[in-house]
């Protein structure tokens, strides 16, 4: 009678590929951080150089305070920040509620069926869409309305923001479906068995338990949303302004339009201008998800607690 075959685990090739795939995932991360650091030091640089008295600080509080000019040292951002405000907030009070809502009908009150896999796969292809797709589509649904005048928006923040919000949908909607699936089955059952409602047992236990995951999705959603250029020229974003906004039926501009403006300029002055509205916009981005990031915090304590 033959032994049984014992099984013998090839410990040496584990012992050896495990340090050279911590090393490869090292070098990859400092590759990053490398190129990431080289990008942002050459555009605090430029900002400096571009500066009159050296100072980056004086140069962001100038560009801040400043509109749109021919003259490099004149030159500013307060109609693109202000703009870019605007197109944050309404974006935010469009497409959170609609997404993460979308998200919940799809996985806790949707019945499996053909209807909802076409649905889902036409998610995850719009998420893959480019932005420009979607700015041409602003353009002939909000801007425009199909030729109907009475109900066009016009080149306002209102065609802006619901052009951008439509652009982060699909990565809202996938996100907060992957935050529900991570919530565990037990729990809704626990929830129905103590006499819970399918709402109760959604408002309750399962949004708190993946809001973590789903507020990261809105996060990067976001980003993505206020670095945007390609879809705000094509609903009309103005390429300079010398007011702000007074409501989402005003004429804007946004902070990314006016970077790639004075970018393109010919005068060499132009391109502190430009490092300077990148730094601007980065301390958004980084305010904006440090915000975040600590409210996302909070419900994650407040859930395992």
């Amino acid at each position: 009678m033959t032994p049984p075959t014992v099984y013998e685990p090839e410990r040496w090739s584990r012992r050896a590929l495990g340090p050279i795939f911590g090393l490869a995932c090292l070098v990859a991360t400092s590759s990053g951080v490398v190129v990431l650091s080289i990008l942002l030091g050459a555009v605090v640089a430029a900002v400096v150089k571009g500066s009159p008295g050296g100072s980056a600080f004086a140069m962001l509080r100038h560009l801040m305070s400043s509109f749109q000019s021919v003259d490099p040292e004149l030159a500013g951002f307060k109609a693109g920040l202000a703009g870019s405000l605007w197109l944050l907030g309404l974006v935010t009070v469009f497409a959170i509620p609609v997404g993460v809502g979308a998200a919940v009908f799809l996985e806790e009150y949707a019945p499996p069926g053909r209807l909802r896999r076409i649905v889902q796969l036409n998610i995850a292809n719009l998420a893959g869409v480019p932005s420009i797709v979607y700015g041409i589509l602003g353009l002939a649904l909000f801007v425009r309305a199909f030729g109907m005048k009475r109900m066009a928006l016009g080149p306002t923040l209102w065609a802006g923001g619901l052009t951008l919000g439509l652009l982060i949908l699909p990565v809202i909607v996938i996100a907060t479906q992957e935050a529900l699936r991570t919530v565990p089955g037990s729990l809704r059952q626990a929830a129905m068995a103590l006499g819970a409602s399918r709402w109760q047992v959604v408002r309750d236990h399962v949004l708190p338990s993946a809001m973590p995951g789903i507020l990261t999705g809105v996060i990067l959603a976001l980003s993505r949303a206020i670095g945007e250029t390609a879809p705000l020229l094509m609903v009309g974003a103005a390429g300079a302004i010398l007011r702000l906004p007074r409501g989402p039926s005003s004429r804007y501009t946004a902070l990314p339009v006016e970077i790639y403006n004075y970018a393109k300029e010919p005068d060499p002055r132009f391109q502190g201008v430009a490092a300077g509205g990148i730094l601007l916009l980065l301390a958004l981005l980084l305010t904006m998800n440090a915000t975040a990031i600590v409210i996302r915090n909070r419900y994650a304590r407040s859930s395992r607690g």
